[in-house]
């Protein structure tokens, strides 16, 4: 079997309302659907999540001229020969090797998430050689994986508490945890969201804290110990995007709740210091978003190994194939229960593993990551 093409699908959606976390602003959806093709009929499909989608998909463009004719089985290979693109090559200039000429430093994360979108898509088409949904060629054997819906966005004008019944909803769908966005607010006013969140939920359900790296340490220690009482299982992107694992740690060091960290780093080797470190309790790996589900299957293990649970980011239809995979060394997957946030999502599957009323994603038994493709859906939002 060999790589004949490889296709990208842009889409992108108008959002009804516009929503921010502490970071940015969100009013427009956008996904990239990923497809690789054989000579043997078999496609694999994989997603991105990632911009500007028009470099990510002309580095697709590029990518599948360097991989037509490789066996698709052989992902690590193709990964390998991808990330190559990434760096300097020493042997000649330019493209002399048949990969790109040494991709520009400002476009490696478009690079990464075509890498990740392809390396999906060819972990789809191993499931499907052989016979298999991913989580059983992994050795899992859970079809139920826990989930929690991720909420709380900011909504300019909306009542400060206006979230909480947002997750009182979530927990009448089912979810026995949720995560709220943070950060964008001064102390005073996220204690009362916080508070509002907790009380509107119950003490049973487990409360994560989304906080998109708002703080220094010194003022994310204060911010630690002042929502303590609210019973936080994790404080996630709780520093500064400059700040490394050494600032992570005097940070775990003061804090009286675990920390998360992971979606935005691009490779395991950045990841690995964080894990490494001591200082995480979660790692939050992204295959949509940076490296596909390889990377994301070599962040699993070094993570196991080191005793820090796994808890990867978004795409519960592919990410809960890992977390079925490392049993008790995974905490789940993340999902929203508010379809409005990822429309593109629950529009472009018409078959995928989905939450349901028990708060777990389950898994259906189809080969590959058993997802079914409404290519009407994606022709209606193409960009």
């Amino acid at each position: 079997m060999k790589i004949t093409e490889v296709i990208t699908h842009p889409m992108k959606v108008q959002l009804e309302t516009s929503s921010w976390t502490a970071h940015e602003i969100s009013n427009v959806a956008t996904l990239t659907l990923f497809e690789v093709r054989t000579d043997e009929g078999l496609v694999g499909y994989g997603e991105v999540q990632g911009g500007p989608q028009k470099i990510i998909c002309e580095l697709a463009t590029q990518y599948s001229d360097c991989i037509k004719g490789m066996d698709p089985l052989a992902h690590l290979d193709i990964w390998e020969k991808l990330f190559a693109s990434t760096s300097p090559r020493p042997g000649g200039l330019g493209d002399w090797d048949g990969l790109p000429a040494p991709l520009p430093r400002g476009q490696r994360p478009q690079a990464m998430a075509a890498i990740g979108g392809i390396d999906i898509a060819l972990w789809d088409i191993k499931g499907k050689a052989a016979g298999l949904p991913i989580y059983k060629l992994l050795g899992g054997s859970r079809t139920s994986v826990f989930t929690y819906s991720t909420g709380g966005y900011y909504v300019e004008g909306a009542p400060i508490e206006a979230c909480a019944e947002e997750f009182a909803l979530y927990v009448e769908m089912g979810y026995r945890a949720v995560k709220v966005k943070t950060g964008a607010l001064g102390l005073e006013k996220e204690l009362v969201r916080i508070k509002a969140v907790r009380e509107a939920i119950g003490p049973d359900v487990l409360l994560m804290l989304d906080m998109n790296a708002p703080y220094g340490v010194k003022d994310c220690i204060n911010f630690a110990k002042a929502v303590e009482p609210f019973n936080i299982l994790w404080l996630e992107e709780p520093l500064h995007w400059h700040l490394q694992p050494a600032d992570y740690v005097r940070l775990a060091e003061g804090s009286p709740i675990p920390l998360a960290h992971g979606e935005r780093e691009w490779t395991r080797f950045t990841i690995r210091d964080f894990i490494d470190s001591g200082a995480l309790g979660y790692v939050q790996f992204d295959s949509t978003r940076h490296a596909g589900f390889t990377e994301s299957l070599r962040i699993a293990h070094h993570a196991e190994q080191r005793g820090v649970m796994i808890a990867p980011h978004t795409a519960p239809q592919i990410h809960a194939h890992l977390a079925s995979a490392f049993g008790d060394a995974a905490f789940g997957a993340e999902s929203h229960g508010g379809h409005d946030r990822h429309p593109i999502q629950h529009g472009l599957y018409s078959e995928c593993a989905h939450a349901q009323a028990d708060g777990m994603v389950h898994l259906n038994d189809n080969p590959g990551f058993g997802f079914e493709i409404d290519f009407g859906y994606v022709d209606s939002v193409r960009l």
